[in-house]
């Protein structure tokens, strides 16, 4: 079976902890149900199109931006790289920038 459901669902989930959304309120806005939600970010239940719509509207997203970089393969370097990504999109500019310095400490320091 696919890893998409659970990449999906994770990026959801991360996209919802960005807005301050609980579970409830992004189940209400979307105008679906509580337990659906949950479902959706554990990878549990394969969605329509039409839920991930209501979803990306809810949490006002693009179809893009929940489905960008979901392609590689796990244990792979792009895996990686987008498990990175989707982490630090989330974020604010702050804390991108602050997560940046720190890798930039880290890859000096692990240099050495």
């Amino acid at each position: 079976m696919s890893d998409l459901p659970k990449v999906i669902g994770e990026r959801i989930r991360n996209f919802r902890k960005e807005k301050g959304l609980s579970q409830e309120e992004l189940a209400d806005i979307a105008n679906l149900h509580t337990t659906y939600i949950g479902q959706l970010e554990r990878g549990e239940k394969n969605a329509t199109l039409e839920s991930i719509e209501k979803v990306a509207n809810a949490l006002e997203i693009s179809l893009e931006d929940l489905f960008r970089s979901i392609q590689p393969k796990p244990n792979s370097q792009e895996f990686t790289i987008s498990q990175i990504v989707t982490r630090l999109q989330t974020r604010s500019i702050e804390d991108q920038k602050t997560f940046l310095k720190l890798l930039d400490i880290l890859l000096e320091w692990k240099d050495q």
